[in-house]
């Protein structure tokens, strides 16, 4: 039932279909996939993500991805993984240093995968910047005014319906696609006039995506 599904998203994490701000992002995450043997590392802790952000940094540099119109100003919030500022009344602006990943790899796939299913609350990939040490990508999104709190029940309902399982908590899986959605608690979905926007969603993709038999 979901094998056209997945087909399709195999085709957007290859680069050789697009979703909304997709290009960017498509771009980078190839350029790391492609790269990532040439230094002949072994592809797990934290020695790979610390190599791999050298070559993402060298990727950022070659094509002037480092980002400057940020007002630090207009803070609003933070999480574990995150910072996030007001850009305009229409968008918000979000720091995120790949925390929750493995890779910095894995990070980009996360935003293709949000804006492949939520294209309303699309990121859209600005550029990049290094505060204290430490590299952050900024990604604009819309500003989703909120006008009721988000029941969970409803965002249950609807991820069961779009063939995930609850599998604890506010965290998912897609057993025909192999998709990891975590984190989906009511500061991530928000409501506005009845609508469920997912504006901050973590995805993973477990071996059983890659298997296409």
């Amino acid at each position: 039932m979901y094998e056209e599904l997945k087909g399709q998203l195999h085709d957007v994490i290859s680069g050789k279909s697009q979703v909304r701000f997709g290009t960017v992002v498509q771009a980078i995450a190839s350029y790391l996939e492609e790269s990532k043997g040439t230094g002949g590392e072994i592809e797990i802790g934290k020695h790979f993500k610390e190599q791999e952000e050298k070559r993402l940094i060298h990727y950022i540099e070659e094509h002037k991805l480092w980002e400057s119109e940020i007002d630090f100003s207009q803070y609003v919030s933070e999480g574990a993984e995150q910072r996030v500022y007001l850009k305009d009344s229409e968008h918000v602006l979000k720091l995120n240093d790949s925390i929750y990943y493995a890779s910095w790899r894995d990070y980009f796939l996360n935003l293709v995968l949000h804006n492949f299913f939520f294209p309303d609350t699309a990121y859209n990939l600005l550029g990049f910047i290094i505060e204290r040490e430490v590299l952050f990508a900024v990604v604009e999104q819309s500003f989703v005014s909120v006008s009721q709190c988000t029941d969970l029940s409803q965002v249950r309902d609807f991820l069961i319906s779009n063939g995930f399982e609850n599998i604890r908590n506010n965290d998912y899986y897609h057993s025909d696609l192999g998709i990891i959605l975590e984190d989906l608690h009511d500061e991530n979905v928000l409501t506005k006039n009845g609508l469920l926007y997912f504006i901050d969603t973590v995805f993973y993709l477990t071996p059983a995506f890659w298997d296409r038999n």
